[in-house]
């Protein structure tokens, strides 16, 4: 599966660890950057273009890092056909997936541990759309809105 991943400063660390793992356990992955540690630099320089590679379908499923991961979830959600999140927990990292069709994860570096990271994106990458009528539904109007905005 070709995965994208994308970190500014705050989370540099992780993705290095985190693409390690990655690319260790068969997954073919694409590096956004950064691509060295700059404590100046700008996590929509790294994202924005991971968003833009997920909503195209250049990569299945984008994994997004930042200090907090929050920064990350909100320049992601401006693409239009991202759906992404800051997650914490493997509920959320696989429900996402199931019930919301999620196809970015945002992780905070400065939050979570390389293990942890490993752990929910695990979750997320092995979860599936389950696609009931409630989730399409509500997936509707959430492109009605992105479609308005065009």
């Amino acid at each position: 599966m070709k995965l994208g991943i994308a970190a500014d400063h705050g989370g540099f660390t992780l993705k290095e660890e985190v693409k390690a793992w990655l690319v260790s356990t068969g997954h073919e992955v694409k590096d956004f950057g950064a691509h060295h540690y700059d404590q100046f630099d700008d996590y929509p320089d790294f994202v924005i273009p991971l968003a833009k590679a997920v909503s195209s379908g250049e990569v299945k499923y984008g994994i997004a890092i930042c200090g907090s991961g929050v920064g990350a979830s909100i320049g992601a959600n401006k693409v239009t056909g991202v759906r992404a999140a800051l997650i914490h927990d493997s509920f959320s990292a696989h429900q996402g997936v199931e019930d919301d069709d999620m196809n970015m994860i945002c992780l905070g570096g400065r939050v979570i541990g390389v293990k942890i990271a490993e752990e929910l994106i695990s979750a997320f990458l092995n979860a599936k759309f389950i696609g009931a009528e409630r989730h399409k539904r509500r997936l509707d109007k959430i492109k009605a809105i992105e479609e308005e905005r065009l």
